[in-house]
């Protein structure tokens, strides 16, 4: 039963006591850039990217859009949207993503698992994606993701996130 349940899982309150302190209002405010690889099971490198992301605050709800150019010159769009449940817990919606995901975040840790749903020449493939994201400094986040598919690992993400304060970002509505 531990097996399944991932007893050896390090949770997010493990971070309560680290510094920076992450708090996704702060730190997911203004211009951001993205800079990452996708790694395939084996852990091999097969894609990397690099993303814009506009991030605001409106009435206590979160957006952030995130706009990605690849490697092969592939662009996505994932525009997130973060509402505050209380006690640094946070619901997360995009729309590649399969019902609702959740955060939570302590000390400099901010932790996010969602279902993914990735379009493939062969189909529609969802992923369980857990995503753990450090703040290493004012303005750098370090993300790791995993994917993951009836528990299996399929991938990687691995990405360093910069906050640019010198740059102001603008909401949908400004």
């Amino acid at each position: 039963m531990c097996l399944l349940a991932g007893c050896g899982s390090v949770s997010v309150e493990e971070y309560e006591a680290q510094t920076p302190a992450f708090e996704p209002e702060e730190f997911f405010s203004g211009f951001l850039t993205a800079h990452g690889v996708v790694k395939d099971y084996k852990g091999r490198a097969i894609r990397h990217f690099n993303a814009d992301i506009n991030a605001c605050w409106q009435k206590g709800i979160g957006t952030l859009d995130e706009q990605f150019v690849f490697d092969d010159g592939e662009r996505q769009e994932r525009i997130w949207t973060l509402e505050p449940l209380g006690s640094g817990n946070y619901a997360a919606t995009a729309g590649d993503v399969l019902g609702e995901g959740t955060a939570t975040w302590r000390g400099n840790a901010f932790f996010l698992d969602y279902v993914l749903q990735l379009e493939l020449e062969s189909g529609p493939f969802s992923v369980r994606i857990d995503d753990r994201m450090y703040r290493v400094a004012d303005h750098v986040v370090i993300n790791e993701s995993k994917m993951k598919k009836w528990g299996f690992t399929v991938g990687e993400i691995l990405l360093t996130i910069v906050r640019h304060p010198e740059r102001s970002g603008l909401c949908a509505t400004d």
